[in-house]
């Protein structure tokens, strides 16, 4: 087997979602929105097998890739992997139940696995986001209630195209108040969210926002990672207005077509106030990374 990459564009998005959407794997990272949105920092390459897909990435003049498939990598591809990396094979964003299907090439490769728990994703259910029922989510109910109490002629609305500057203004005000701690990433976010914005009905976004006395003051939008989960790419909101990020959250999720039972809301990326507010919600999934080299084996 011998791998053929190219670079991803838009126009790889049926292929690659023939086999992703129906995988099983609720990993953010096989988006499709994500996939395209951040081509240009990782200058992802794509390989699309009948029953896989293969990212090939380069960011920090190092390679690694990712494999989308419903069961374990095959030793054969493996091997391919193996060939295309030139002897020095990186894969990322394997689940515990894959790596734990790599021990059977031991005898053949070493293999050195590293969990990176700063991309753990949170999968909640959707139900538990639109109802926050249950005694463990009292205090969000409270902060439902009190922004419902204080604005009780909040609008929801479905996020479009119309209201895209609407969203770039708000995404402008949240800068601001982050700016002591903003980074390249988060810099990098706006040329993603204006890919997203020219794509969005191509790669399939769905998003909402919320208004308060006619000004924009929370959005979200995502899209489908599995026929199950909705990922959830970006959420901004007014950071003086208490409560706007937990009613867009809770909105966002009413509002989710009955078809999407999970809620992927990516990873917390080692800060520990975002961690904070992902376990607060108690996800009915933490999703392990691991990040695996694998070598010729010595022996």
């Amino acid at each position: 087997m011998k791998l053929q990459f190219h670079t991803l564009t838009i126009s790889d998005r049926d292929a690659v979602r023939a086999v992703s959407l129906h995988a099983g794997r609720r990993n953010c990272n096989y988006n499709f929105a994500n996939l395209v949105g951040w081509q240009f920092w990782f200058q992802t390459e794509v390989c699309v097998l009948e029953d896989a897909v293969v990212l090939r990435y380069t960011f920090k003049g190092k390679r690694a890739y990712m494999v989308c498939t419903p069961g374990a990598l095959s030793p054969e591809l493996i091997e391919a992997l193996y060939a295309d990396s030139e002897g020095d094979l990186t894969v990322i964003g394997l689940e515990d139940s894959q790596v734990e299907a790599l021990q059977m090439l031991r005898s053949r490769f070493a293999i050195e696995v590293e969990p990176i728990r700063n991309q753990y994703d949170y999968i909640y259910s959707r139900d538990s986001l639109a109802s926050l029922h249950g005694r463990r989510l009292n205090a969000k109910r409270n902060h439902i209630n009190r922004f419902r109490a204080e604005h009780p002629d909040f609008e929801y609305r479905p996020l479009t195209p119309k209201l895209f500057d609407e969203c770039r203004h708000l995404t402008e005000v949240w800068m601001e108040e982050k700016e002591r701690d903003i980074n390249a990433t988060m810099q990098a976010e706006h040329r993603v969210m204006e890919t997203v914005f020219e794509h969005w009905e191509a790669l399939g976004m769905a998003g909402g926002c919320i208004f308060v006395d006619g000004s924009m003051v929370a959005f979200t939008y995502g899209s489908a990672v599995t026929t199950d989960t909705f990922d959830v790419c970006v959420e901004k909101a007014d950071r003086q207005l208490e409560g706007a990020f937990t009613i867009i959250n809770q909105q966002f999720a009413e509002h989710l077509p009955e078809q999407f039972l999970y809620v992927n809301r990516e990873e917390d990326m080692g800060l520990p106030g975002l961690r904070q507010a992902k376990l607060s919600y108690h996800p009915e999934i933490l999703l392990s990374y691991n990040v695996v080299h694998i070598a010729q084996n010595d022996r």
